[in-house]
């Protein structure tokens, strides 16, 4: 090979690199934009349990939905709760807001039926979840305390060594796999199959479930409670039609339980926990 063919050859590997980091590096600002955004993890203030019958929100610390001071008047309204559906009543001479659109009282429909309802009240934003048998309502604050005092998030330098090839092998049908969450619950979970990679010569297996017609695949490595955070972390890829999948772990994020302890996050099930250091991706978020 000339010198001169060479060069270029070296020129246009540095070009190809340069690239990946650059695009790499941008997709990790929009992830951070996205967390300080107004409906952003970092604004979720609260997670209250509702429970049979009348939940009272307001500021008023005898409230079930204590809501942070100075947010909102002592009683705001209450959460009239049965059988898995929650209406809600807005205390007398009280604004609440869906839709931009004053309401006086208002059956909310839940995460689990779609997009939630969802109440507004100067900065604060309420709505249902459910989760297993359970239905809570969710509060976001854009004033909240862990927005105030976020840092940034920190990550591993970009290394295109692991931006892996996988083999997607495609479950037919596809199966279900169990996958434990912090609440202490296990959910089945469509599983559409098994992407197989290698790194240092030894084969691993990573099992997703789907979300939002893409493959999420929830995973803990060694560096899990030392250099990144102890849970595992969350990864997005598309299976491709010539039955590969793109593995990009400098894209592996924190799931939002890191940053606020109000998130019900899923937890790696057993097959995904690799027994290998992935040093690649999103570290452990220290707050300060």
């Amino acid at each position: 090979m000339s010198s001169s063919l060479a060069s270029v050859i070296c020129l246009t590997m540095l070009a190809s690199d340069s690239t990946y980091v650059a695009e790499t590096l941008e997709w990790r600002r929009k992830a951070e934009e996205r967390l300080k955004a107004d409906d952003g993890w970092l604004t979720v203030a609260g997670l209250f349990w509702l429970t049979q019958g009348i939940n009272r929100a307001g500021t008023a610390e005898e409230n079930e939905i204590t809501l942070p001071p100075g947010s909102a008047p002592p009683l705001l309204g209450v959460f009239d709760f049965s059988n898995g559906h929650a209406t809600f009543r807005a205390a007398s001479g009280v604004v609440v807001k869906s839709q931009g659109k004053p309401i006086s009282t208002m059956t909310l429909k839940s995460d689990a039926e779609g997009e939630p309802d969802e109440l507004g009240a100067g900065s604060l934003t309420m709505f249902v979840i459910k989760r297993g048998d359970r239905y809570a309502v969710r509060l976001r604050d854009k004033n909240s305390r862990l927005l105030r005092e976020f840092t940034h998030r920190s990550w591993f330098p970009v290394d295109e060594r692991l931006r892996v090839i996988a083999q997607w092998i495609p479950y037919k049908p596809p199966k279900h796999i169990s996958v434990p969450n912090i609440l202490g619950e296990t959910e089945q979970e469509p599983c559409p199959g098994v992407a197989v990679f290698r790194w240092n010569g030894a084969e691993y297996r990573l099992e997703p479930v789907l979300e939002d017609g893409r493959l999420f695949f929830i995973f803990k490595d060694r560096t899990a409670g030392k250099q990144t955070y102890p849970a595992g972390r969350f990864l997005y890829a598309d299976a491709g039609a010539d039955g590969t999948v793109v593995l990009d772990f400098n894209r592996a994020y924190n799931p939002p339980c890191s940053f606020t302890p109000y998130a019900t996050c899923p937890l790696p099930p057993r097959q995904n926990q690799l027994p290998v250091a992935i040093e690649a991706g999103e570290l452990t978020y220290h707050h300060e």
